[in-house]
């Protein structure tokens, strides 16, 4: 079955349908949200009060005589608590406590995620108000949590972001008489939180809606009126609390704030949710396989530049062989088992990120550890790398940064957003930026220029669309393909090979350009239901001049080379289209996943082959050129791929949820090449179950055990001796683990994994040139990873990584037992920053990092080592309202190291000691 005929039909059939879809479906929500929904119309009743007495201040002459005696917070804007409203406590809202958990049912759905752009917290005569600041705020809905002493409400479809869209979150400890503490998180992808935390009881809490202010939560003391003012009009602390912001003295016009003792900072280290793991936004304490985010703030704080730099920060990735160019290529290993093709983009497989790719659009990447076929079919089983790139936001942001360092590094990124029209609901996002850089390689040359463009459109309140783009150019980039083992990392009676040695010619050069275009097309039918479809083409061309390494003579200093010139053209097609449903079946709450995935796949290679002269490596004379013969060989490969999945995420009970999944694939590829003008090709056709089960306990609100069960598959190209086909590699995965919250501020994950990957090729003893199916490679291990802010402004992510990785099954028996090259049997990473939270220093901050990657083996046959090391990375910097400047030292005691190799002639060279300055401004 040709399956790829299907996507010209399937486009245009869901175009038709889903225009239709938009009046003709309404699901009625369920009886379940009931009890939310008596606290919910409370608060909207209590919203229109406010608003009608907001209405009428201007016929209020006694109101707007008191408002000129300055007798507010914000200027000239009156503050609502002095409006009289009957105080509505917390016991009243929640007229009938409801669960922690979210229901099955929530309040309707607006469109776009409300963007709350700021907390401030301000002194009442009754005690404190906290107002989320909104131009939208009448659209906010609240869903009563409250528990105990602790009054909380969740806001759904809310999210606390910067005008940059950086996540934050707002806190202030013991801010009145009678509460300890009261915080504004954002709860997952799509809700606020909101609580005030009472001494010996619910604290009183009134709720109003202001149009120039936004959501309004006042909060009254358990004080004496007097009692609680005093405070407000003291002098500032001469030594205020730490990390804590400093009073300010009110001014004689009463037209400034008046700032209590809050801490308000960039929800930065920490990550809560995710969706790679589900393809739903998802907390990550209810996904039951081990998932890990570097977040936006971590890329920048370290000021990381591609993904290998960034996934230090990952626990049980490792940096796989570089291939043929230096930096051209980043092929991770997870758990033991090689990603590079398994590296996506929100959420779409795209194997030509295996080309490296700019991150100045990343906003976080999340790596899932394990099997990921059920959802996104063939794959390693090791698990998956998910590119999240930034997004449009409502209001204008503009930012520009600019780079410097060794090496005559130069850097320049500008970052804009914002609407189109003045009811926004078109929204752009361009992301541009330039690098040129040299290397502590002999003649190393490298300039790239990168764009990326997002337009998002809300067609109707349940109907968006966004379209994507990037560009990348690499017009100049050379490397080396590696050096020798002999001189580096075992002994040469030569001597060692200098570190800055090239093998390669000053005229090889590997020109690399990529497109990516796509949309994401999302409509909601109800509250509870919506579809989605997702597509994205790529396509990557890479010109290359290349020359390297072929064989190291007898005397160990002569190394013979090979000329290779031609081209490599990949195309990825993907589209990914499927229905979200909420629903229940008596009181088990379900979210349904449903839907299709057809890919294809095509890449073709033209390399032409020449002699070249041998390379001496301790005197080096370049400027040979080719000579000789010309051997051409193409090469092409394709593969089309349709595949069907189900998942449903089970809420049996608050503290017990199953996840199960199930996902079939009929895949056809074709291969073949033109070798001298001999054409051969084949053609195979494979099938694959792909399931996976998964359970996650709460014994305790922060503490969530889980344990999971899945399968991958990889398709095996060519045939045996016999002529049949060979079938799919499969992999096994068993993984059980722990995840808490050690306060509201630090999660850490722990996992043990066992995984198999069976049907692996391995040489056909009785006849030579041939493969069978008999190999079998084997992978157990511990992860530990931890992120999260310590105190106010001290940021840390840390994590431990045991990874025991072996061949248990193969034709030679001399290769049982042999460990994968470049995967590390212990390794460890910490990373943290600390940033001065109030003072004259406040904004100037440091961080610093350990990275420690253990023993390796150079080659599928082991017969050399890379040895461990220790890495120690620094940073300083400063930041002033929207002015930030910092200092980056890479490898800060020049350490020399091996990042990876790829066999006894290709040994990478770690990066030495760089200093890299950077000034970034926001507009």
């Amino acid at each position: 079955m040709k399956c790829w005929h299907l996507f010209g039909s399937v486009h245009l059939w869901l175009a038709i349908c889903l225009w239709g879809c938009s009046s003709a479906f309404a699901i009625e929500p369920t009886g379940a949200q009931n009890q939310d929904n008596l606290a919910t119309n409370l608060a909207q009743k209590i919203t229109q009060k406010s608003d009608r007495l907001f209405s009428g201040v201007n016929q209020n002459q006694d109101m707007l005589d008191k408002a000129a005696s300055g007798e507010q917070t914000f200027g000239k804007i009156r503050q609502v608590s002095e409006i009289e409203v009957p105080l509505t406590s917390a016991q009243q809202l929640v007229q009938s406590p409801a669960p922690n958990n979210p229901p099955a049912s929530v309040p309707k759905q607006q469109g776009e995620i409300v963007q709350v752009t700021g907390v401030k917290a301000n002194p009442t005569n009754k005690g404190v108000e906290i107002i989320l600041q909104t131009s939208i705020g009448q659209q906010l809905q609240l869903l009563n949590r409250s528990t105990g002493n602790n009054f909380i409400t969740d806001i759904p479809n809310a999210q606390l972001r910067l005008r940059s869209g950086e996540a934050f979150r707002f806190r202030s400890d013991k801010p009145i008489t009678g509460v300890t503490e009261i915080t504004v998180t954002n709860f997952d992808a799509n809700t606020i939180r909101v609580s005030v935390i009472g001494e010996t009881g619910v604290p009183q809490v009134e709720l109003f809606d202001s149009p120039d202010e936004g959501l309004i939560f006042s909060v009254a003391s358990t004080a004496p009126s007097a009692q609680q003012a005093q405070p407000q009009t003291q002098q500032p602390q001469t030594q205020p609390p730490q990390n804590q912001t400093q009073p300010t003295k009110p001014s004689a016009s009463g037209d400034e704030p008046i700032e209590l003792v809050v801490t308000g900072e960039q929800d930065g280290y920490r990550a809560t949710d995710g969706s790679t793991a589900t393809k739903t936004d998802t907390p990550l304490r209810d996904i039951p396989q081990s998932i890990q985010v570097v977040p936006r703030q971590v890329l920048e704080d370290q000021q990381v530049r591609n993904l290998a730099e960034a996934l230090r920060n990952v626990p049980g990735v490792a940096q796989g062989a570089n291939s043929s160019t230096r930096g051209n290529f980043d092929i991770p290993l997870i758990r033991g088992f090689g990603a590079g093709s398994d590296i996506q983009r929100n959420g779409l497989r795209d194997s030509t990120y295996v080309y490296q790719s700019d991150t100045a659009d990343i906003e976080r990447i999340e790596v899932l550890k394990g099997p990921a076929s059920v959802l996104y079919g063939q794959g390693s089983l090791g698990g998956v790398i998910n590119y999240v790139t930034k997004q449009p936001l409502s209001e204008p942001y503009y930012a520009a940064e600019v780079s410097a360092g060794s090496f005559n590094f130069y850097r320049g990124a500008i970052d804009l957003t914002g609407p189109l029209n003045p009811s926004k609901t078109v929204l752009y996002r361009l992301n541009l930026a330039a690098q040129t850089t040299e290397s502590f390689l002999d003649f190393y040359d490298e300039q790239k220029y990168f764009l990326a463009p997002v337009l998002s459109w809300q067609i109707s309140d349940r109907t968006k669309i966004t379209f994507s783009g990037e560009y990348e150019v690499r017009p100049k980039q050379f490397g080396q393909p590696g050096l020798p083992a002999e001189g580096t990392v075992l002994p040469n009676p030569n001597g060692q090979i200098p570190r800055d040695r090239n093998v390669s010619e000053p005229y090889s050069t590997a020109d690399t350009s990529v497109l990516r275009v796509g949309y994401d097309l999302e409509h909601r039918f109800s509250d509870n239901w919506q579809l989605r479809s997702a597509f994205g083409f790529a396509s990557a061309q890479r010109y290359k001049v290349w020359v390297g390494g072929d064989t190291l003579e007898s005397d160990e200093r002569t190394l013979t080379r090979y000329f290779e010139s031609g081209v490599n053209d990949d195309r990825v097609y993907n589209l990914d289209t499927y229905v979200v449903g909420k629903f229940a079946t008596g009181s088990i709450g379900h979210q349904l996943v449903a839907g299709f995935n057809l890919t294809r796949i095509n890449s073709t290679t033209i390399n032409n082959d020449r002699q070249i002269a041998p390379l001496d490596l301790f005197n080096p004379v370049y400027g040979s050129q080719p000579f000789g013969d010309v051997e051409v060989d193409r090469n092409f490969n394709s593969s089309d791929t349709l595949g069907i999945y189900v998942q449903d995420q089970v809420t049996l009970a608050d503290n017990l949820k199953l996840l199960l999944g199930l996902r079939f694939d009929t895949l056809n590829q074709s291969s073949g090449d033109d070798d001298q003008g001999i054409k051969t090709e084949q053609t195979q056709s494979s099938d694959a179950f792909s399931p996976r089960v998964g359970l996650v306990y709460q014994p305790l609100p922060p503490i969530s055990l889980y344990a999971s069960y899945s399968r991958s598959f990889t398709p095996n190209s060519g045939t045996a001796y016999d002529g049949s086909l060979f079938d799919p590699q499969y992999g096994t995965s068993y993984e059980v683990g722990i995840k808490g919250d050690i306060n509201n501020r630090i999660s850490a994950t722990l996992a043990y994994y066992d995984l198999t990957l069976s049907n692996v090729l391995t040489d056909d003893p009785n006849h030579i040139g041939y493969s069978i199916q008999t190999g079998e490679q084997h992978s157990k291990g511990v992860e530990l990873s931890l992120g999260g802010e310590i105190l106010p402004g001290w940021n840390v992510i840390a994590g431990y990584a045991y990874t025991d990785a072996e061949v248990t099954k193969d034709t030679d028996p001399s290769q049982v037992g042999k460990v994968p090259n470049n995967v590390p049997k212990h390794s460890f990473n910490i990373w943290t920053s600390y940033e001065i939270q109030s003072g004259s220093l406040k904004g100037f901050g440091v961080g610093g990092g350990l990275f420690f990657v253990g023993d390796r083996q150079g080659d599928l046959a082991n017969t050399f080592e890379l040895p461990s090391y220790v890495r120690t990375d620094a940073a300083i910097f400063y930041k002033r309202d929207r002015f930030r400047a910092a200092i980056n030292f890479k490898n800060l005691f020049n350490v020399d190291y091996f990042d990876s190799a790829n066999g006894g002639l290709n040994v990478y060279y770690g990066d030495p000691f760089a200093v890299q300055g950077t000034i970034s401004w926001q507009f």
